[in-house]
């Protein structure tokens, strides 16, 4: 059955970096109606408003200029008041209320055109929501959810969708004559920014002349240079420029072109950064959803046991989705996506994390089946509290796919103090939290020490009861892997030189030491350095037969690199 709320849920994934870039995107989406409104009456008529519209769903996004940085925060979080309460400061008009209100005079003025029209507000602002994380469950609740932050927004612009041929844009039209809004009309040609603006005032026909001409004027030099004000701090102009980023489209998303990888469909994936705090940023690997996950399954070498595992959980997946789809008030299984993946270096814990995002993802478990890729280094920073916001921002980028820890036993330190254990407590924190549904976490590593981080909390064997343990490859199996990596590349062995490869790897396997052994990423390496050989050998003789340049021969084969055995200390 296909997701009829499918616009609010892309909404409700939306982070402070990713706001700009989706908004951007709807633009260019033949299903969904936008338009920019001055105002909407009778609650939000001083803001600038985004409406995006289809058959079934319609997204209110208010932009609130209210000051950057200025801190607000509820004292009484238990219900949505139309009065806000800062402690020093005057109680004031509560633009989450008002954008509350309004979702639902939207929703009223729609009944009688599309009386199952779901309707959910986005307020973008300037504030600082002390309080925000503790509040975001009860503004959901009123089919409210707030980004905060922002600095500039009122000279914020964002392309829009007014497709005439949308029948979802009635839907619109409807809201604006019944709540008497005024429509923005369409960007104009900049050189002609003169008559742009009398075209504006005519369809207002307010007394706003001025403040709009100088918002224009701002927006048409921002866009031919930049520009700091000379009372600009430091910190402002810092700002700005991360406004300039957040309004980039082309900066905010990795693009990854794999021929693996599925189609977007429109969603988008973060950036891969992460701010440990304003001296400091960590990389982390987004890996995308694949196309074909079950596909890519079953072509996984060896892992019988895994696969297996991975088709029951997801099947009790599906299984939960039809009930729902049929009987909605069924009681449905409880389903734990949270998962350990316990093995060496090599054995595809990574492989199988993308391929287990892709399936939930296709299962309807998960929205985005994308992997975010962190270890202890993602958390662990120089300052105080750095864990926790580097714990937020992986969230907020995990959120519709699947965390994935590697090597999560290094967060179990010796020390008592070690800032690891408070890393494993933020992701209880979370994983307690019934609201983040959205997402899996799976944990990585040898499994003697993942098992002894898991007995160092409860809480934690229980948070995870899916287990996949990866075990060493087979000869057999690394030589099935030799055979598809060169096909990917239409090479093949001589007779004379896969004897001599197959004699050399039994040897190495042989001789192994098992915790240094990299199976699949031994086979990597070795093959690198025979493509290396091989090219070598071809750029010198020359083969003139398109074939002889694909065979990899017994004179390519190099030596096996074992690496050495762990020292081991002792007296």
């Amino acid at each position: 059955m296909k997701n009829t709320n499918r616009l609010i849920d892309d909404f409700k994934l939306l982070t402070k970096n990713t706001v700009w870039k989706h908004m951007e995107a709807m633009a260019a989406n033949y299903a969904v109606y936008s338009t920019h409104l001055k105002g909407l009456r009778p609650f939000l008529t001083d803001f600038d408003i985004y409406l995006y519209c289809n058959d079934t769903n319609m997204v209110i996004v208010c932009l609130d200029s209210c000051g950057h940085n200025e801190e607000h925060s509820y004292e009484e979080p238990e219900f949505l008041s139309a009065l806000v309460l800062s402690e020093g400061h005057e109680p004031r008009t509560s633009t989450v209320w008002k954008v509350a209100e309004a979702v639902q005079q939207a929703k009223r003025f729609l009944q009688r055109v599309k009386p199952d029209m779901a309707v959910y507000g986005v307020l973008l602002t300037e504030a600082e929501i002390l309080n925000a994380y503790e509040l975001s469950k009860m503004w959901d609740a009123h089919n409210v959810m707030v980004i905060d932050d922002f600095s500039r927004l009122k000279y914020k612009s964002v392309k829009v969708n007014e497709d005439d041929d949308l029948p979802c844009m009635d839907f619109v039209r409807t809201l604006i004559d019944a709540s008497f809004a005024t429509v923005e009309t369409p960007e104009r040609n900049k050189t002609n920014m003169s008559a742009c603006f009398t075209d504006k005032v005519n369809h207002r026909g307010d007394m706003e002349d001025d403040d709009d001409f100088a918002r224009q004027l701002d927006e048409f030099l921002n866009e031919s240079m930049e520009m700091v004000e000379e009372n600009d701090t430091q910190d402002n102009i810092e700002d700005d420029l991360q406004e300039k980023m957040d309004t980039e489209p082309d900066d905010l998303m990795e693009e990854d072109d794999d021929a693996d990888e599925g189609p977007a469909d429109g969603m988008l994936f973060p950036d891969g950064e992460i701010e440990q705090n304003n001296n400091m940023s960590v990389k982390v690997d987004i890996l995308r959803p694949v196309a074909n996950p079950q596909e890519e399954l079953d072509k996984l070498v060896g892992c019988a046991d895994i696969k297996q595992r991975m088709d029951e959980l997801v099947a009790l997946t599906n299984y939960n989705r039809m009930m729902r789809e049929l009987f909605p008030d069924s009681r449905q299984h409880e389903v734990s996506l949270h998962s350990v993946f316990l093995g060496r270096p090599g054995t595809g814990k990574t492989t199988v994390c993308k391929i287990f995002g892709s399936l939930l993802r296709q299962a309807g478990a998960l929205t985005k089946g994308h992997v975010v890729v962190c270890d202890r280094g993602t958390f662990i920073g120089t300052l105080w509290g750095d864990e926790e916001r580097a714990m937020r921002q992986v969230i907020d980028m995990a959120k519709g796919g699947v965390l994935m820890i590697d090597e999560a036993y290094l967060l179990n330190g010796k020390n008592d103090n070690d800032p690891g254990k408070l890393v494993v407590q933020l992701l209880m924190n979370l994983l307690a939290d019934e609201t983040q549904r959205d997402i899996a976490v799976v944990l990585c590593g040898y499994k003697e020490p993942m098992m002894k981080l898991l007995d160092t909390n409860p809480g934690l064997q229980s948070r995870f009861p899916n287990r996949f343990e990866f075990s060493d490859f087979t000869v057999e199996e690394l030589l099935d892997i030799t055979q598809r990596r060169i096909s990917d590349y239409n090479y093949r062995f001589s007779t004379e030189a896969w004897k001599k490869y197959r004699e050399m790897l039994t040897k190495a396997y042989q001789q192994r030491d098992p915790e240094t052994w990299g199976n699949a990423r031994f086979i990597t390496n070795q093959l690198e350095r025979i493509y290396i050989r091989h090219a070598a050998r071809c750029v010198r003789q020359c083969p003139k037969d398109k074939s002889e340049l694909l065979l990899l021969t017994s004179e390519d084969i190099v030596p096996l690199e074992m690496p050495r055995a762990r020292a081991k200390v002792g007296f």
